[in-house]
């Protein structure tokens, strides 16, 4: 009989961990912010808050059952079990908090929905909502949805999946403007551009490191003064200046933002004729920073 890979199994934990925690924070966000304002954010959370309105079925079931077709739809063009598995996790979490969390925030709060504030609910429900989603795609998976079908129309089409995605949250967007009122368009479109912000940042941390590019006739100097000042490692090679045909020396270097004006400082000081460019980068792997993993 085959052994388990324990193994295997324990560094899996911390994705599984981050599916779990990013679906209760998801269905937490929804629950409390975006339904008892029907701000329909697109995506099938927003068909949802539509059905029920007419039906009155719970949010997490209909959020469920509508994601069977995608996931079917999804096997058989994605074709990628680990994406799958992660995503059908995802969902029926999320599905089941869901269920949870509105029948019962009626009787665990004193006031709810928590805030009148429609505009403030929009806000902390796209915020809170991005938080959650980006912890799901750092797990491996998705929250099913008009997801799947971004990643179905890419792959067969080429356009971007922000693309797709856009427009298929902005007709969900608008059919609820439909049913709620063009007022709540407004806001719907206000929580999707948060919640994008919100899991950009959650995905890819905060912006602490730039790239510098410095083109100088004195490579030497420069160099070695990075070298000797930042502990920063610098890349040369050689380039010519098309306009007037002469060489020079290209330098690139990455440092955290906070020594941006040391690096300014150093190379005025090693060349007042050098030619520096300095990029927003969102992370730098290996020597001297994070390590790769």
């Amino acid at each position: 009989m085959k052994r388990p890979d324990l193994g295997r199994a324990w560094r899996a934990l911390p994705a599984i961990l981050l599916l779990i925690a990013g679906a209760l924070i998801a269905a937490f966000s929804y629950s409390l912010f975006l339904v008892p304002f029907n701000i329909t954010a697109g995506g099938v959370g927003g068909i949802s808050i539509i059905i029920n309105n007419f039906t009155g079925w719970n949010f997490g079931t209909l959020y469920l059952v509508l994601n069977i077709p995608l996931f079917i739809l999804g096997y058989f063009q994605l074709g990628r079990w680990r994406f799958l598995a992660r995503t059908l996790s995802a969902v029926l979490i999320f599905s089941v908090a869901v269920n949870i969390f509105t029948n019962n925030f009626p009787q665990w709060l004193d006031n709810y929905p928590i805030n009148d504030d429609i505009l403030l609910n929009a806000i902390y429900g796209g915020i809170l909502g991005g938080i959650g989603g980006g912890l799901i795609y750092r797990s491996g998976g998705t929250l099913g949805g008009t997801s799947i079908i971004s990643r179905i129309v890419q792959r067969g089409s080429g356009i971007p999946m922000s693309q797709v995605f856009l427009y298929t949250a902005g007709l969900v967007i608008l059919a609820g403007g439909l049913v709620f009122g063009w007022e709540m368009v407004l806001y719907s479109f206000l929580t999707l551009f948060l919640s994008g912000l919100a899991t950009d940042y959650t995905l890819e941390g905060p912006s602490v490191v730039r790239t510098v590019t410095i083109i100088t006739d004195q490579p030497e100097a420069v160099s070695q003064a990075l070298i000797d000042d930042l502990q920063r490692g610098v890349s040369r090679w050689e380039i010519t200046g098309m306009y007037t045909g002469r060489g020079h020396s290209m330098l690139m270097c990455t440092v955290y933002r906070s020594q941006v004006n040391a690096l300014r400082r150093v190379v005025v000081t090693s060349d007042r004729e050098a030619f520096v460019t300095i990029g927003t980068a969102h992370q730098a792997l290996g020597a001297g920073f994070r390590p790769l993993k």
